[in-house]
């Protein structure tokens, strides 16, 4: 099989050019400004644009064990309408990935899907926090990192620990920076609206400190740690100088840390509860600067699927929000058309970077490469409407909301895999 692009602009490091990408097998076997190959497939693709395809390196996928909110084929789904073809999983499912079954039935579950689905290993046995998982034969068994996302490390020589022993296997190692202590069952940000609503906030200073903490383990024992889904001023500004003095640190954040605040919340709708949660203009503006200063490496979604009866009761519903079919508008929306950043750079941040922070491939639209190709039209203004997802789970913090991109094809490994076009 064969597919020639036509009058794409394609968009990668380095480069920024119309031209014809023309795909044999899984193969990009030319890139040139006026192709003359025949192809069974022809797509006319002038005002769209092609990069890498995309990958996030922090989902939930709910399978095994939740498979009622998502699972992994229902998840892929969603990536590929997304524009990803490469996901890694958090372990928190049930049972949690401690175990080399669990990542073997994730792996072979997610075979033909045309995403490559990473598992991510715990890094604490049941994810209890008091003895390390089996990194070595986990790493052998395919999981791509370790994590107890969900919940943080309490223990702090656990996770130095920790850190160790995965940088001396070259692992890498996830922290979900919250002091569990600090936080004492707050739902939302603690800010004035919480104050206003009447419930219990989720100070600022829990993810701070932690943060802190892992910074400061990886620099004593010469490690290397991620942070994830960054969204303090504080946490920022901790990785910022971390970076700055040497330590092996790198960091995500989400599209909403980038675009909504706590008044959301005034609605006491709870597909606007996450964890960390959505906080202040002050934020949203330090994570903004954080993706144009370099400081934050990667954007993630955390994708994180409820049903709509989980999610009724504002005070008592899990936090978290699906992400994979708005991410790429969100950042289009909000960094890109305001002129904060450029194409090349969202190829960094959501498609180059996580792979290189995880230790696989990276993507790219060179001949020779791999046909892993997601194209977006920047232009298409849409609204985003819950039962048009291809998630199991609703559970959207955008619903509603106008956004400008939107991935219109998905080529995994040179077959279209999902695609809106005509």
């Amino acid at each position: 099989m064969s597919i020639l692009i036509k009058n794409v602009r394609a968009i990668d490091i380095g480069l920024d050019k119309v031209c014809d990408i023309y795909i044999q097998g899984d193969t990009i076997k030319q890139i040139s400004h006026e192709c003359k190959l025949s192809a069974n497939t022809v797509i006319d693709a002038s005002n769209l644009i092609a990069m890498p395809s995309l990958f996030d390196m922090h989902v939930h996928f709910r399978d095994p064990g939740l498979t009622y909110k998502e699972d992994i084929i229902t998840g892929c789904r969603s990536a590929l309408a997304g524009g990803f073809t490469g996901v890694a999983c958090m372990p928190n499912t049930k049972p949690v990935v401690d175990n080399v079954e669990t990542i073997t039935y994730i792996k072979s579950k997610a075979k033909n899907t045309g995403v490559e689905v990473y598992p991510i290993a715990t890094i604490t046995k049941d994810m209890a926090g008091k003895k390390l998982s089996e990194f070595e034969v986990l790493k052998k068994a395919g999981a791509i990192a370790v994590s107890d996302d969900g919940k943080p490390v309490e223990n702090a020589d656990i996770m130095r620990k920790a850190i160790k022993k995965a940088f001396e296997l070259n692992v890498p190692i996830i922290s979900h920076c919250e002091d569990l202590n600090i936080i004492k069952g707050g739902i939302m940000h603690k800010g004035s609206i919480s104050k206003e609503l009447g419930v219990k906030g989720m100070d600022r200073a829990s993810e701070d400190s932690i943060a802190a903490r892992e910074i400061a383990l990886a620099q004593a024992v010469g490690g290397a740690i991620h942070i994830a889904h960054v969204s303090t001023v504080g946490s920022i500004n901790f990785i910022r100088d971390a970076k700055k003095r040497g330590v092996k640190v790198t960091c995500e954040t989400a599209p909403h840390y980038l675009m909504l605040t706590h008044e959301k919340l005034l609605s006491k709708d709870a597909d606007f509860r996450m964890n960390p949660p959505l906080r202040e203009p002050s934020d949203v503006d330090a994570m903004v600067q954080a993706v144009v200063d370099g400081t934050i490496d990667c954007i993630v979604t955390d994708h994180a699927p409820h049903t709509k009866e989980e999610k009724s009761n504002f005070e008592v519903a899990p936090n978290g929000v699906v992400g994979l079919e708005t991410s790429f508008a969100g950042v289009v929306t909000a960094l890109y058309l305001t002129g904060k950043v450029s194409l090349e750079r969202i190829v960094e941040l959501m498609s180059v970077n996580p792979r290189k922070i995880l230790h696989i491939p990276v993507e790219t639209l060179r001949v020779g490469a791999k046909a892993n190709i997601m194209l977006a039209d920047l232009n298409q203004r849409w609204i985003v409407n819950p039962d048009d997802l291809h998630s199991k789970s609703k559970n959207t913090v955008f619903k509603g909301m106008t956004l400008t991109g939107k991935p219109v094809m998905t080529i995994s490994n040179g077959r279209v895999a999902f695609s809106t076009l005509d």
